[in-house]
């Protein structure tokens, strides 16, 4: 009977567990690499969106991005240029060792400098 059964959540973890009346919800909140290099892309492309935004670009025009060489970002721009590529409409995208103009970013825990030109 359901009188017999008693159900107890404890801490987990690598897990956030919430429970509300009869449902209880387990997370899974340990970020992988992949993951992780995901996020930097992701907040890339926000960041360089918001230069584009300030820039005064229309939203179809197609610009060429450089990026600072930074260790930290490289492995995952270079995995996910294709999606970088894809959100900003740019037709070039390219590390500079020593990038002189352009704006300076955060993505996560790394600074760069970023130049979006418009083509």
């Amino acid at each position: 009977n359901a009188e017999d059964i008693e159900i107890i959540t404890d801490e987990i973890p690598g897990y956030e567990i919430a429970s509300k009346g009869t449902l209880t919800v387990a997370l899974d909140i340990v970020i992988s690499e992949e993951l992780k290099q995901e996020g930097y892309a992701r907040e890339f492309v926000n960041k360089v969106q918001t230069i584009r935004k300030e820039s005064g670009f229309e939203l179809t025009d197609k610009v060429c991005v450089y990026v600072s060489e930074n260790e930290t970002i490289h492995k995952s721009f270079m995995k996910f240029k294709d999606y970088i590529c894809a959100e900003l409409l740019a037709e070039k995208f390219e590390f500079v060792a020593d990038l002189q103009e352009g704006t300076q970013i955060e993505v996560n825990d790394a600074t760069l400098k970023v130049n979006v030109i418009k083509k």
